[in-house]
Order: structure tokens, then C-alpha cells, then sequence
């Protein structure tokens, strides 16, 4: 029986091809699983010319299946990490923080350091590009679970440098406290700003230091003006395109199921708050996911 025009479970339809091909930079195949097989999200993505998608991971389980995944497919790359949320979990077995393994016993520092040792292992696989998404999230995680997010970020930033990868940053009401990190660390080469949540002065600052920004489906948001500002300002050579499917579906399918596929209906937002046409901006997509994802 087909889907009833209002089921808020059904797939979007495809969109109209993108003339010039693209990358989601930052997509969860593996929480799309109900929509079907990576195989099958590929095909569907390559169709609308999306060609290549990152593949993140959120803990160290989630990391595992995204290096498995890319080296089983050459569209696919790999990006590893703890979420930020991930590490007060670990560590103090916080029931706000994020994970798809719900609620844990505390493991204290030493578990810590054991899931990040898991990630460094894995950045080194050459199927991995990046590391992330790594970064602050302060919407959930209160004041005892910052220093354990801080510390996790600052050693994300270390193997991020020492294997030569990007850096897929989270930053979630915790705008200040990245950048000074990042600061005080020293970036990495490449540092991409996922699902970039600033306003277009903190844009400005991104495009100083030379970070990447890469917006999502939330960019197409009635409320997201200071997105679309963002966009406005931000350097072309600068811009990424993601979908952090299965979450953040653009309009006007908010509220259902996301996916690599629906991509163009934010490259072609994107495109209007740059006032630019959409084949010039899917030109400096492609090859800024290539020169940012570079390895």
C-alpha cells in the first residue's frame, strides 16, 4: 500500500539532479538502516549526483562500522571520534549524554582514555579522512561534564595533527570555548565546522583562521536566517554541503526521514543565500569536500 501524502515516516522524493557532482560531507548511514541497505542510500544519492558521502562516527562502536564501511566502498569515506556527548558518558555515566547504546555504568578517565586509543588506532587506516565528530556540546551536558568534553576534544585535535586529518568539529551553544581551543592547540590543517551553527561574525572569524564550514538541511529553516547570513558571507572556497542524515531534513520535508539523496535541496538554499547559481557552488563543493577531506 502506498505511503499516504502525510505520513511523516515516508521518504521524501527524489529532487531534481544536481547538474555538477557533490559530497555530503557529513552523513550516519548507519541510523538510516530502516530506509535500507548502504547500497541502496548510495545508488539513491549517486542518481540525484551526490558521489561521495563521509561516513561519522559517534563512539568508538559507530567508528568501527564507518572504516568497515569505507573500505567496502569507494564512495564512501570515513570519519572517527567520540561524540562530544560521548565522553561524559564514559566517563561518569551520564544519562544526558549521547549514544545510541543508552545509559552506561561509569568508567571513570581510564575508560576514557581506552575509547580514545580505539580512535587514534583507527585514524590511521587510510580509508578514514577525518576525525570527528569531535568538539563541545553544551545544549545537554552540564557543568560536570565539560571538563570531560574539553579534555576529549583537545586529544581529538592531537590525532587529528599527528595523522594528518581533517577535523570534523560539533559545536553545539559552545561557540567561545572551540575557538579558543582550537587556538590553544594549534588546528589541524583542515578543520571542518559541521552542520555550522554560528551567525555570519563567527563566520568571519572561521574564514580568518581558514576553517571549513559546511551547512545541513537546517539552513532551509523559516528561523535560520543567521544561517543563510552565514552562507551569505562565508568564503565559496570555504563552503561544504551535509545532510547529518538521518536528522535536520531541509524543507519542505522537515520532519521526515533524511538522507545523502536530498542534498540538492540544500545546495540549492545554499545557492540563493550566495547569491550565486547552483552549478558555480556545486563546483566549489566538490572540491573543497576533496581538498578538506584530502589524505
Amino acid at each position: 500500500m502506498p505511503a499516504k501524502k502525510d505520513d511523516r515516516s515516508a521518504a521524501p522524493p527524489l529532487p531534481e539532479p544536481l547538474a555538477v557532482p557533490v559530497a555530503d560531507s557529513h552523513t550516519h548511514l548507519d541510523m538510516q538502516r530502516e530506509q535500507g541497505t548502504v547500497e541502496e542510500a548510495l545508488a539513491k544519492a549517486a542518481s540525484v549526483g551526490v558521489t561521495t558521502v563521509v561516513q561519522v562516527g559517534c563512539d568508538v562502536t559507530g567508528s568501527r562500522w564507518a572504516a568497515e564501511t569505507a573500505a567496502a566502498y569507494d564512495s564512501v569515506w570515513a570519519a572517527v571520534a567520540l561524540h562530544p556527548n560521548e565522553a561524559p558518558r564514559i566517563v561518569h555515566g551520564d544519562p544526558d549524554g549521547w549514544s545510541r547504546q543508552g545509559a552506561r555504568q561509569p568508567g571513570g578517565p581510564a575508560a576514557l582514555e581506552a575509547a580514545l586509543a580505539e580512535i587514534d588506532a583507527l585514524a590511521a587506516l587510510p580509508q578514514v579522512r577525518a576525525v570527528g565528530e569531535t568538539g563541545l556540546d553544551y545544549f545537554r551536558t552540564g557543568e560536570g561534564g565539560v571538563e570531560a568534553q574539553q579534555l576529549s576534544f583537545r586529544r581529538h585535535i592531537d590525532i587529528a595533527k599527528r595523522h594528518g586529518k581533517a577535523l570534523v568539529i560539533h559545536d553545539r551553544e559552545a561557540h567561545a570555548d572551540v575557538l579558543r581551543i582550537l587556538d590553544e592547540e594549534g588546528a589541524p590543517e583542515a578543520v571542518v565546522f559541521h552542520c555550522y551553527s554560528g551567525d555570519a561574525a563567527m563566520a568571519k572569524l572561521c574564514a580568518d583562521k581558514g576553517y571549513f564550514m559546511s551547512f545541513a538541511g537546517n539552513v532551509t529553516y523559516k528561523n535560520a536566517q543567521d544561517l543563510r547570513d552565514a552562507v551569505a558571507v562565508a568564503p565559496l572556497e570555504l563552503l561544504l554541503v551535509e545532510t547529518d542524515a538521518p536528522f535536520l531534513t531541509p524543507v519542505p520535508y522537515r520532519g521526515r526521514p533524511n538522507a545523502p539523496y536530498l542534498i540538492p535541496v540544500t545546495v540549492r538554499a545554499m545557492a540563493a543565500a550566495k547569491g550565486v547559481g547552483e552549478d558555480e557552488l556545486g563546483a566549489a563543493l566538490g572540491a573543497n569536500t576533496a581538498r578538506a577531506f584530502a589524505y
